[in-house]
């Protein structure tokens, strides 16, 4: 078994924690404190900014279950991911969205990765850096991914070096996206959102009963649209909860790989950079209490924005669109994120690679 330094300073990484039954790795500095389910998709469970005790993750109505553990009543056609849907942040991978059969295998909602367990290994452990690389193979298709999780003293930022390899001999078709969602305290009406877009799209078909959105509709004038009355609508801005409406859309045409959500009553936000030649889209998922029926019932406040390789949900979809990516027999492909914390501001400029907010 690996020890780590009982360090109460500086940097610092176990992953010798069991949360809820589910093996974690926890790494800390002095802003951040982040939980990754080593045992459930290395999910972000937490990713607490210490100096405001805010953890921007969202929390559904139902816990996060031990997946060896909790028997669910019956299967769903569409595979396991949301009866274990505690919320947080996955990756997502090799299909986002409704389930398919490709190449023979039946892929559930949301792909493989997200429920399996990965492996850890911390490979640097210092009051000045610390790392851990995790890793996983699929089970129905042949892909491996590995990434490195890093955090920096003095720095509120997660850093992610990741590949995917196509470790088959044929040509694979994928989907990748990451896809984390906040929710309250931290997201309120005060809430507005900066993203480089250009283009909006809706998705199609009728996402919800209670969107406000005509499906398919598309925008070039991000972040105001218009509704399926004809009247404007502000995708930057958060309605509060008593709107009871739920949204999905796509926004195309990034400037730039980033995006900030800022909570101007409490001047703190949470965003992300990463390359946008990897994910060109963001997948914008918002429920404002107006979800009715499984498995919500009205009962949720959240949104999120989700870098993705390919859209619109549903890799069927996606390869109808002719936007999934494909990657060659024993190919493999690398790329970096980071999510970064912030105080103090209203409005983002920008986001950098290096945690910086402008």
């Amino acid at each position: 078994m690996y020890y780590n330094h009982d360090r109460n300073w500086g940097c610092r990484i176990s992953d010798e924690h069991v949360f809820r039954g589910v093996k974690t790795l926890i790494l800390e500095n002095e802003l951040l404190r982040v939980s990754i389910l080593l045992d459930k998709g290395t999910d972000v469970y937490e990713f607490l900014y210490k100096p405001l005790d805010i953890d921007f993750m969202w929390r559904a109505p139902n816990p996060l279950r031990d997946p060896r553990a909790f028997v669910s009543t019956g299967s769903r056609a569409d595979g396991f991911f949301m009866d274990y849907y505690f919320g947080g942040w996955q990756e997502i991978f090799p299909n986002g969205g409704v389930a398919l059969t490709y190449k023979g295998a039946e892929l559930g909602q949301h792909g493989e990765v997200s429920i399996i367990p990965w492996s850890c290994r911390i490979v640097e452990d210092t009051p000045e850096q610390v790392s851990a690389v995790v890793s996983v193979r699929t089970y129905r298709t042949p892909f491996y991914i590995e990434k490195k999780l890093t955090l920096k003293t003095g720095v509120a930022a997660l850093f992610m070096d990741e590949k995917i390899v196509n470790e088959g001999r044929e040509e694979m078709d994928y989907m990748w996206g990451h896809h984390p969602a906040l929710g309250h305290p931290f997201i309120d009406a005060t809430c507005r959102l900066d993203v480089p877009a250009k283009r909006v799209e809706v998705h199609s078909p009728l996402f919800c009963d209670t969107s406000r959105l005509t499906p398919g509709a598309v925008f070039d004038s991000f972040p105001i649209i218009k509704d399926k009355d004809g009247r404007d609508y502000d995708l930057s801005a958060v309605p509060p909860p008593d709107v009871k409406t739920s949204e999905m859309c796509y926004l195309l045409g990034l400037d730039d790989g980033w995006y900030a959500v800022t909570n101007t009553g409490k001047k703190a936000g949470f965003g992300m950079w990463w390359d946008k030649d990897i994910f060109p889209v963001i997948w914008l998922w918002e429920v404002f209490t107006g979800n009715f029926g499984y498995p919500w019932y009205g009962r949720t406040y959240n949104l999120a924005l989700e870098p993705w390789s390919s859209h619109p949900g549903g890799m069927a979809n996606a390869l109808a669109r002719g936007t999934t990516r494909k990657i060659g027999p024993g190919e493999q492909l690398e790329t970096s994120l980071t999510a970064v914390a912030y105080q103090g501001l209203d409005k983002v400029g920008k986001i950098y690679k290096d945690g910086k907010v402008e």
